[in-house]
């Protein structure tokens, strides 16, 4: 049942999207202060995500390290000089283009595993890999903002909310799901608990974008124009994530199931544990929230199309 739920979340969002923006085209007097239950809902969103990553497991991650040097290479080298060069893509717009990089710079560690046991790939080794991925996209994301976006990035984090959000929405929810995790090992029981929080992200994250898209559709209408642009930009990082992983699979020699595990990591962003960090924005960057939301979905038709493109541009050579 759980695995129905996540083969067809897809639909379950766009729904959820435009019920949303219906509602909030039609009655924005009703939908204008839902963005205040966004930030609750965001926070048990990542508490429930988190706790399905194996935080306390950190030391088996780096065991095969063979897969864990193509992951972080791929993901942290030629993924960051892909979106470079995609930037040149995108209108003078430095709203959207912070939206392009926090979403586009990290990868992803909860439907990043759904997608790769889906589409044939190692589903124990996307789970290992969880823990390290989030960790360094956390330490790593600032200096690649400063390094694209120059001393702008600074004045963006001492003048905003964002590193309130940052502790209060991301680091809270992470340890506190690490302290659930450790009490699972003491107390055997509590792994029902863990369990029955791994139903939730779905029907959460349905909940978040349905909130957003109430709260946020005026400022769809407003920059419509610009997710045309955006829109070439996701579809070709998705082909180029697709290219890299089938680089790196054959140059490190893995075998298919995990070349496309490399892959699903490399095509999937982090994309609702950067959102609390849009949502903080001053007024004039509002429409990286957009960006945001609109790179998820793209990115959930794009996991449609991998789960049938990959296990052909990555299978075994006879």
């Amino acid at each position: 049942m759980r695995e129905q739920l996540e083969r067809y979340q897809v639909w379950l969002y766009l729904l959820a999207i435009l019920a949303g923006m219906a509602i909030g085209w039609m009655s924005p007097e009703q939908t204008r202060h839902w963005e205040a239950l966004l930030w609750p809902a965001l926070g048990v969103l990542l508490y429930t995500t988190f706790t399905q990553v194996p935080l306390i497991h950190l030391r088996s991650a780096f065991r095969d390290r063979r897969f864990l040097a193509a992951l972080l290479t791929g993901n942290f080298i030629l993924i960051p000089v892909v979106v470079g060069l995609l930037l040149w893509l995108l209108p003078d717009d430095p709203a959207i283009r912070l939206g392009v990089l926090l979403v586009l710079l990290v990868p992803c560690t909860d439907w990043f595993i759904s997608f790769t046991h889906l589409g044939g790939g190692d589903g124990a080794r996307a789970i290992a890999a969880a823990p390290i991925l989030l960790l360094v996209q956390l330490i790593l994301l600032p200096i690649y903002i400063w390094l694209f976006m120059g001393n702008i990035a600074i004045e963006l984090a001492v003048g905003s909310h964002l590193l309130p959000a940052f502790f209060g929405l991301i680091v809270t929810p992470l340890i506190l799901a690490w302290i659930t995790e450790r009490l699972t090992e003491k107390h055997p029981r509590a792994q029902t608990l863990v369990d029955w929080l791994g139903w939730l992200p779905v029907p959460l994250l349905a909940l978040v974008v349905f909130l957003i898209a109430g709260s946020q559709v005026s400022l769809v209408i407003d920059n419509g124009a610009l997710l045309w642009s955006a829109l070439v930009v996701f579809v070709l990082y998705l082909v180029a994530a697709a290219t890299i992983g089938k680089g790196l699979s054959e140059l490190f020699g893995f075998t298919p199931t995990i070349g496309r595990t490399l892959t699903f990591s490399f095509g999937t962003r982090n994309s609702f544990v950067m959102l609390p960090l849009a949502l903080s924005l001053p007024e004039p960057w509002r429409a990286a929230i957009v960006v945001i939301v609109f790179q998820s979905l793209v990115e959930l038709f794009g996991m449609v199309a991998y789960l049938r493109w990959l296990p052909r541009l990555i299978r075994n050579a006879d």
